[in-house]
């Protein structure tokens, strides 16, 4: 096969990447590892800032996306047993819509598929090949056992933190690993709240969301080395009914129908690019949970690329390739600092004595009160402006 743009990785970012250059007549292939059943039904993030949908609305995918997406104005940062509710919208105007990541996927997947465009799933041995001269091609063997070359002008990585893209990818990496992981559980219960809930409580975080109207999404903090064999579903909902405990509020309860436990890391590569191979999303950084900026970040990665090539076929200008990665990484810093700045705030960290302890609940009071704080959590919760 020859196309203009080879995609590795049928998630948000690469999904979204292709949607995107279609739009501007650009053609491309996806390549993913796994099944299409498997790629919707994979629980992700489920926060999207008010630029996210946006440029979803402008994308012509977001019909779905406007029925069931539960809009948020506030979250409340519960601290001393007490909500302190940041009100995203009074303070900047914008809102955030929870939706969850695996609904935008299927929405992406069948907007390509109705239009006609290959998405190539359960692809193995996918390699990147030439990226450094202007003849790159991708090599994969398909389903059906059968080795395939994709000759492209670009090839966009969107294929994870531990795909082959980030791999071929010559780049500095700036990694930290925090003291602590997320213990998280979807549960087959209505929210106990209409806003999400940051907990900071003596016991560990917890953080109250939802997926729909009627399943929630609950976290708490673990050990990095616990093991989901030792938390049985009345011992979760015990803690997080300890740690979510607060005058007026009662946590509703219900069958437990997935959970896992997550580490966190913070991880940025740079550049994010080499040659004519992109990475994006996953496979250029990864933040921690805590600030939602997971699949936000990815969507902005490809927005800037797919304006970008949108410059370099249509105009044949590469300004705006050549400038990719730094214009990408301004906005990764951003999105680092202030999911560092949200889990240091909230979290226990082990051994922490209390002098740090006295200086977090400070940070929380202060938040809670100040006008300024409170904007500046807002505004980056919300989501910075593309432009």
């Amino acid at each position: 096969m020859r196309t203009r743009v080879g995609i590795i990785g049928a998630g948000p970012a690469g999904l979204t990447l292709a949607h995107l250059l279609r739009l501007r007549g650009i053609d491309s292939v996806v390549l993913e590892a796994r099944s299409r059943e498997y790629v919707e039904r994979r629980v992700r993030a489920g926060v999207l800032e008010h630029p996210t949908v946006e440029l979803l609305r402008e994308a012509g995918v977001a019909g779905r996306l406007d029925r069931e997406g539960m809009p948020h104005h506030g979250l409340s940062l519960r601290f001393d047993g007490t909500d302190h509710r940041i009100a995203l919208a009074d303070l900047t105007g914008r809102s955030i819509t929870v939706y969850g990541q695996q609904e935008v996927v299927k929405d992406l997947i069948a907007a390509r598929l109705d239009a006609g465009e290959p998405i190539v799933f359960e692809v193995s041995d996918v390699r990147p090949h030439d990226a450094e001269t202007d003849q790159p091609y991708i090599t994969y063997v398909d389903a059906d056992g059968a080795p395939q070359r994709l000759d492209c002008d670009v090839i966009a990585g969107c294929d994870g933190s531990h795909g082959v893209s980030h791999a071929a990818v010559p780049s500095t990496t700036h990694a930290h690993d925090y003291p602590f992981a997320w213990l998280g559980v979807l549960a087959k219960a209505p929210p106990s709240h209409s806003e999400l809930i940051y907990t900071h409580h003596e016991r560990g975080f917890a953080l109250h969301s939802m997926r729909t109207p009627e399943i929630t999404r609950l976290y708490l903090q673990v050990p990095p080395e616990e093991r989901i064999e030792y938390w049985p579903d009345d011992r979760i909902w015990d803690e997080l009914g300890l740690r979510l405990a607060a005058d007026g509020f009662t946590l509703t309860t219900g069958p437990i129908m997935e959970k896992g436990i997550t580490t966190m890391r913070s991880v940025v590569t740079e550049p994010m690019r080499y040659g004519r191979l992109f990475l994006a999303g996953d496979a250029a950084h990864i933040v921690p949970p805590t600030g939602a900026k997971g699949m936000n970040l990815a969507i902005h990665d490809v927005w800037v690329l797919a304006e970008a090539l949108a410059r370099y076929f249509g105009e044949g200008r590469s300004d705006l390739l050549d400038e990719y990665s730094d214009t990408c990484l301004r906005r990764v810093w951003r999105a680092q600092h202030f999911s560092w700045w949200m889990t240091s705030m909230l979290h226990q960290a082990p051994g922490a004595d209390d002098f740090q302890r006295r200086l977090q609940l400070s940070q929380l009071r202060y938040t809670a009160t100040s006008t300024a704080a409170a904007t500046s959590l807002a505004e980056n919760y919300v989501g910075l402006p593309y432009r």
